[in-house]
């Protein structure tokens, strides 16, 4: 007779789970690592969501302080990323509406969507000086490109293209649909692709960098404002 299998805990799953008890403790290593790991993607989100780097930050740190004041209602349904994801997203998106009152950002227009998809490769790094200035620039009208898009557009696209989250991570952060996500990411590759492929080809996933000194000034004041620093 076969014995039943004991089922395996995932050990990322695993991992986060204790990485999470320990941030529940006040545990600054784990907080700190939640943190730095993270950094990058919530900004980069409500960087898309607000398109100005200062609120940008200000809500990433709301975030945190939100996060870690009820990280007890985390059940660790969906993953940590995901869930502060959704917590951005959500702080982002009620800051613009009382910027600008009345929009929907869940409006799509009518229409067939029939734009072929491209891809948008890994910026390369050079010793060259003057192509390395030729790449930031290439950067900088892309990124621009980008905070021109459709705001339902331009979520999904940072969230997918920028960030790298699958579809169904995108759909449950977002509250859509997968069709709809795809749907969107669709039409805001077409969208920029009519701005700014014909000049400067398809170079991306550079955009919107965040290392370095903001990274780390970012995880100082969340430690700050949680009494960890």
């Amino acid at each position: 007779m076969r014995q039943a299998q004991t089922p395996q805990v995932a050990p990322v799953r695993t991992a986060e789970a204790e990485l999470v008890r320990r941030a529940r403790a006040r545990d600054e290593p784990a907080i700190r690592e939640i943190l730095q790991a993270n950094n990058r993607r919530l900004y980069r989100l409500a960087r898309g969501i607000l398109r100005n780097d200062g609120e940008a930050e200000d809500v990433v740190q709301e975030t945190y302080v939100q996060a870690f004041t009820h990280l007890d209602d985390f059940r660790g349904d969906s993953s940590l990323a995901t869930w502060l994801s959704r917590i951005a997203m959500n702080l982002s998106v009620g800051r613009l509406r009382r910027q600008r009152p009345g929009v929907e950002l869940t409006t799509l227009p009518p229409g067939v969507l029939e734009a072929q998809i491209i891809h948008f490769p890994l910026l390369a790094t050079s010793e060259d000086p003057e192509k390395s200035m030729a790449q930031r620039e290439i950067r900088h009208v892309v990124e621009h490109a980008i905070d021109e898009l459709p705001e339902a557009f331009r979520i999904v696209f940072m969230a997918r293209a920028i960030e790298g989250m699958t579809i169904e991570e995108t759909a449950e952060t977002l509250g859509l649909k997968p069709e709809t996500v795809k749907t969107r990411l669709h039409r805001a590759r077409a969208m920029l692709r009519n701005n700014v492929e014909a000049k400067i080809g398809p170079v991306l996933m550079d955009a919107f960098p965040f290392a370095g000194k903001r990274c780390a000034r970012l995880t100082d004041a969340v430690l700050q404002r949680l009494g960890l620093a």
